[in-house]
């Protein structure tokens, strides 16, 4: 029998974290993002897809309060709201962790956890930093994500790639994030760091937050994403959920069959390129199938 409580969340669902509707950005005459909608929710990922280009960018910094919107609406927590800096996304509970990640690779794995958020002691003249209550906090935040390190007092440059995204992550859930935007995380890492770091990504989920993960390798979304948005020029070509499309057609769309196609057309006409039309071919035909709402595939 169904409880008052989960009647009223049926009745009258939580407003999503965030929520783009028919979001734009130009800059003067070139337009970088037009009528792109999703939404984020607690204790989902959704991945948002795209070569260089695409707009993935444009729309992280829109989300993360470095550039504001023209166009559509943007709300956060069902208030429409127009983000004009960090710290006004930070305030709200919006935290990006960019590929370059900014930590300072000699400084202690602490140190970098609560660079600029230092915690002190005293006052006045007498005023000194929190050194062992900072240690703890680091290393029991980092267990909780499940990064167990023996020494938060070794350099933070000293960690894998993964491990550093993956203190990052942390750092922000610490301070109070409710929606974690991760910029190409698993970008410059192998298959084993790529997989921490998924692992990570899970872990902040099920901790309740919404995570927005923007990257360009379907193979590492799929797994971990509820929701995927295709951008491809400053538009999207779809926002499905994980029930409506498969891993093949998600791949399929971003390795644009449409272009192989043509690129196989046009090598044809050119002739002499026999084995490079076979190849292409082939490419076009390892692709299982055609997109979700495609009338071929129907």
């Amino acid at each position: 029998m169904m409880t008052t409580n989960e009647s009223e969340l049926l009745a009258h669902p939580p407003a999503p974290l965030m929520e783009l509707e028919n979001v734009g950005k130009s800059y003067g005459n070139i337009i970088a993002l037009t009528d792109v909608s999703m939404a984020v929710d607690a204790g989902r990922v959704t991945c948002v897809l795209g070569d260089n280009g695409a707009g993935k960018s444009t729309l992280i910094k829109i989300m993360a309060g470095l550039h504001s919107h023209d166009s559509g609406t943007f709300k956060i927590m069902g208030e429409e709201r127009t983000l004009r800096s960090p710290r006004e996304a930070l305030d709200a509970g919006i935290a990006a962790v960019y590929q370059d990640l900014a930590v300072v690779a000699l400084m202690p794995i602490w140190r970098n956890f609560f660079l600029g958020s230092e915690l002190t002691l005293g006052r006045g003249a007498f005023k000194r930093l929190d050194v062992k209550t900072m240690k703890q906090t680091t290393k029991s935040e980092l267990a909780r994500m499940g990064i167990d390190l023996r020494d938060v007092d070794q350099p933070i440059g000293q960690l894998s790639g993964g491990e550093r995204q993956c203190v990052a992550i942390a750092r922000a859930v610490h301070f109070g994030a409710k929606a974690l935007i991760l910029d190409e995380p698993t970008a410059a890492l192998g298959v084993k760091q790529s997989g921490v770091v998924l692992r990570y990504i899970l872990q902040a989920r099920d901790r309740g937050l919404g995570v927005i993960f923007i990257t360009h390798n379907p193979h590492h979304a799929f797994p971990v994403g509820d929701r995927f948005l295709l951008l491809k020029r400053g538009k999207s070509m779809g926002y499905y959920e994980k029930k409506d499309i498969t891993l093949a057609e998600l791949t399929g769309q971003m390795a644009g069959g449409a272009e192989l196609a043509e690129l196989a057309h046009e090598l044809e006409e050119l002739g002499g390129h026999g084995e490079l039309v076979t190849e292409v071919q082939a490419e076009l035909d390892g692709k299982s199938g055609t997109a979700p709402g495609d009338p071929a595939a129907t």
